[in-house]
């Protein structure tokens, strides 16, 4: 596995990032208003507990918020196998106009060759295995993200202990979100209102935009001690000229790049790897943990991520593990809401983070 750069080799386990989370502050359901969620501030050692509305507060004129405009798809399906078995399909990622990768809850494993009856209105051939993903062709007479909007469901995330209902439609999406991919959202992103966003534009605060489709790998737990030998799933991004222009203007006036979502800053950070940033499309496999050098971002609005994710490895990397450790601590005693539709964290990175 080909490691991030860094500056300091730390010797890390899984174990360096548990916490204890009461299963009560798991947010089930999002609030009545999107930015009515509580906002931490992370800067260096400085804790605060805001609201996500005093945001417009926090940042500059100048600064750059960089968004991720990808969109939910409809990625649970429900069928059966050609004996009979009850399955469960959560498509990963679209691979072409009619094939995906996708996992599959089944009692047998269905075979390579052998066809799969979803929602009661069409087939699908199992073509094989793509590492821990099913590789699924979808019939050729129509798109594949129709077919799934048309009879799909919206997959919220494991934690979350109930079926999706028509709030979710809503409210499990970006106000932003226009590019059909993920299978989860851009949680940051879901605190933003029209309001949120006119007031920021008026303070002089810019927005740009990409795009990172979320994989339902995201979910996957690490499942080794030793975290050298985890490998990432792969995730794709587009990158357009208009943000990689933001990003060098916004830069030579001194001012903030901003990612609102670890997906944002994933994207961004994984497109910088071997060289300036630069736009296109590409796939990123990037795994950030504690000493790496972030090339991009200066800022980051995030939830609260899960205990041995990949996720809070990156975000301790951002802000340095012990002062990560301490705001989960503190979010944990003051009862903020975690993980998608949760509460919120502003995140200030410490270029002397370890």
């Amino acid at each position: 596995m080909k490691l991030p750069p860094t500056s300091k080799r730390m010797s890390l386990t899984l174990d360096d990032f548990d916490y204890l989370l009461p299963p009560e502050l798991i947010a089930q359901a999002p609030l009545a208003e999107r930015c009515a969620s509580r906002l931490l501030v992370l800067d260096g050692e400085r804790l605060d507990d805001r609201g996500f509305c005093d945001l417009p507060e926090l940042v500059q004129p100048g600064d750059l918020l960089v968004f991720n405009d990808t969109r939910v798809i409809h990625a649970r399906l429900y069928g059966t196998k050609e004996t009979g078995g009850h399955i469960e399909v959560l498509i990963e990622r679209a691979v072409g106009p009619h094939e995906a990768l996708a996992q599959i809850r089944a009692s047998k494993s269905p075979r390579a060759g052998s066809r799969l009856r979803l929602a009661d209105a069409f087939d699908v051939t199992v073509l094989g295995r793509v590492g821990e993903f099913f590789h699924l062709r979808f019939p050729d007479s129509d798109d594949l993200l129709d077919l799934l909007e048309d009879h799909g469901k919206l997959p919220l995330p494991p934690y979350i202990d109930r079926s999706a209902d028509e709030h979710d439609e809503s409210r499990y999406q970006t106000v932003y979100a226009r590019e059909r991919g993920s299978v989860a959202a851009p949680t940051a992103g879901l605190h933003f209102d029209q309001p949120m966003l006119a007031e920021l534009a008026k303070r002089g605060v810019r927005g740009a935009w990409l795009t990172l489709h979320v994989g339902a790998g995201t979910f996957q737990p690490v499942r080794v001690n030793d975290l050298g030998e985890h490998r990432m799933h792969r995730e794709r991004y587009v990158i357009p000229q208009e943000t990689v222009d933001a990003i060098a203007a916004t830069r030579a006036a001194g001012r903030r790049v901003i990612a609102v979502g670890t997906t944002s800053l994933r994207a961004l950070e994984g497109a910088a790897q071997d060289g300036p940033l630069e736009a296109g499309t590409g796939e990123t496999e990037l795994f950030i943990l504690p000493g790496y050098r972030f090339q991009v971002v200066d800022a980051l609005i995030t939830n609260f991520h899960l205990p041995k994710s990949t996720l809070l490895m990156l975000v301790s990397a951002f802000a340095g593990l012990e002062p990560m450790r301490r705001a989960y601590a503190h979010a944990v005693d003051h009862s903020y809401r975690f993980f998608s539709y949760g509460d919120a964290m502003f995140i200030t990175h410490r270029n002397d983070a370890i």
